[in-house]
């Protein structure tokens, strides 16, 4: 049959609808959960797996389809989860229990985790090699306005017509684009069908999803047991993430027996440099912005009492700068090479961290953040599709699939780790911070109110500060007094609270952006320009044949 040719530019399009539905669906629950709450009769329990049902199962899944891109082909992976996610998007809408909630959510995840691997890897299918970073640029800022329009267009649907619509809107989206799908991506046949390897599948996926269970459900857990009180108390969080290590350590080994047997995890991607370093700075990154949007995020809300929807504003320069800066990064490692372009954008990235943690202050205007804001966003519009274009450049197309499949694996490990290890250490500090604030403060409490300050501070601090609950932490007032003395305890723990969270956002910010630094060293292990712009493939790819029919 004759090959009809499409424009790259065209395809893409159709390819970024399907992963903005994918991200949005990550940030746009939580800003209808109150009203899902309602709606749903949930518990605190059940409401934390509306997100988390959907983290798990999209971060768990990614290697294994990416690896099944390869087997049954991009092509036909990318509409099976669109449609996938799509079905699962309505069956949302119309859930009419917690329960219902729950499993939607979580088939609603394995269509994201289907869907997300083949964008990547038929961008590196479609597109010529000098035209890659181009189209990886946009693709990161797709990424970008998926951030800012999570919060915003959810709050806007659940203010108008009701929580149900943040999943209604996804139905016609994917309708759309599956249908544009079936027209307009190219099949690209590498010539060949890997096997599935089976016991690797079963391995990798129980690992990832212990670790990754581990890391969502550690803060909530206390880092201690999952079932207190029952007989299985001794189901330990540290416990799973071990589990998941030693189950994964045996998926690698099995992995290194069968490399000349279709792996599902090809070794030979990782002996290129240009990808296993990409690969391991995208962790880095994706946790520093979590390292970044978290602390800030509760700063703006619970510290300065701003609302969610000026906190998103203020939250939203750097996601601008992406989405126009990140098209022109293709040309910046083009002209100066990947090495040179990630050595010194990492560090514009980590410095806007810093600077933001340290101008932070508890009754600071807002905006004393923006050239933070905006330096960890050139940062960003430059970094992101830098590690993607590098990571997939030198890809074989056969192994297209895998490869796109570990990237994304190693993104949302980055962003899970990333929220587990600022929230504990958001939380461990501020347990200091409160504490020395609150002795302090102690001589502007009023005399009869002291002891009660005191034993609200100690419970507070055993119980874990809630950094949710307004402007006081969750500090119950002591009881029995005074109006005018309860006025001036509360005020006093107000400043208390403020003065100990945004140190410890402080340093939550300034250490994640110095993690930055080793990632600009890691990046100094990259080939240098010349190398970096030549078409290296780690082996010779098979000849990839484009057609507009689907794959038998």
């Amino acid at each position: 049959m004759e090959k009809r040719e499409r424009s790259p530019w065209v395809v893409l399009s159709v390819l970024l609808v399907g992963f903005f539905m994918t991200l949005l669906d990550t940030t746009i629950v939580n800003i209808a959960i109150p009203d899902m709450v309602t709606g749903l009769h949930a518990s605190l329990d059940q409401v934390l797996w509306f997100v988390n049902a959907y983290v798990l199962m999209f971060a768990a899944l990614q290697l294994l389809s990416g690896r099944l891109g390869d087997r049954l082909g991009s092509r036909t992976m990318f509409i099976t989860g669109l449609i996938v996610f799509t079905v699962a998007s309505a069956a949302c809408g119309l859930a009419d229990t917690a329960a219902q909630m729950i499993v939607t959510r979580t088939v609603q995840g394995i269509g994201a985790a289907v869907m997300m691997p083949q964008t990547l890897a038929l961008i590196s299918m479609v597109f010529p090699p000098e035209k890659r970073g181009a189209a990886f640029g946009v693709w990161s800022s797709v990424a970008g306005l998926a951030i800012i329009a999570g919060p915003t267009l959810g709050g806007l649907l659940v203010s108008s017509v009701g929580w149900r619509w943040i999943f209604f809107i996804n139905v016609p989206l994917g309708i759309g684009a599956a249908v544009a799908a079936l027209l307009v991506v190219p099949n690209v046949n590498t010539g060949r069908r890997p096997r599935l390897d089976v016991p690797g599948v079963l391995l990798s996926t129980v690992g990832l999803f212990l670790v990754i269970f581990g890391l969502i459900e550690g803060q909530r857990f206390k880092w201690g047991t999952v079932f207190p009180g029952t007989a299985f108390s001794f189901v330990t969080i540290p416990l799973i993430l071990v589990a998941g290590v030693v189950v994964f350590v045996a998926f690698l080994v099995l992995q290194g027996r069968r490399q000349e047997r279709d792996p599902l995890l090809p070794f030979q991607l990782f002996r290129n440099r240009a990808f296993s370093i990409p690969v391991t700075l995208s962790s880095v990154v994706l946790f520093a912005s979590v390292g970044l949007f978290l602390p800030l995020t509760i700063y703006l809300q619970s510290i300065l009492g701003l609302s969610a929807i000026v906190a998103g504003l203020v939250l939203v320069p750097p996601s601008v700068i992406t989405l126009f800066l990140s098209p022109f990064a293709g040309k910046l490692v083009a002209r100066f090479g990947g090495r040179a372009v990630l050595c010194t954008f990492l560090l514009f990235y980590g410095g806007g961290m810093a600077l933001a943690g340290l101008m932070a202050q508890p009754h600071a205007n807002p905006w004393v953040l923006l050239p933070g804001m905006i330096l960890f966003g050139i940062g960003m519009g430059v970094v992101f599709p830098t590690i993607n274009t590098l990571a997939m450049r030198d890809v074989p197309q056969q192994l297209a699939g895998a490869a796109s499949g570990v990237l994304a694996t190693t993104r949302q490990i980055g962003t899970v780790l990333g929220a587990a290890v600022t929230g504990a250490l958001l939380q461990s500090r501020l347990a200091v911070e409160v504490t020395d604030q609150a002795a302090q403060r102690l001589g502007d409490v009023p005399p009869e109110a002291r002891t009660g300050f005191q034993n609200s501070i100690a419970t507070a601090v055993d119980r874990g500060l809630d950094v949710g609950a307004g402007q006081s932490g969750g500090i119950a007032a002591p009881g029995g007094l005074s109006d005018q003395a309860t006025r001036a305890t509360a005020r006093v723990t107000q400043e208390v609270f403020g003065a100990g969270f945004t140190t410890a956002a402080t340093w939550a910010l300034v250490l994640t952006g110095l993690v930055q630094v080793v990632g600009a060293l890691l990046a100094l292990g990259l080939p240098g320009r010349a190398k970096a712009t030549a078409r290296q493939p780690v082996d010779a790819p098979a000849p990839a044949v484009a057609t507009g029919e689907r794959q038998s």
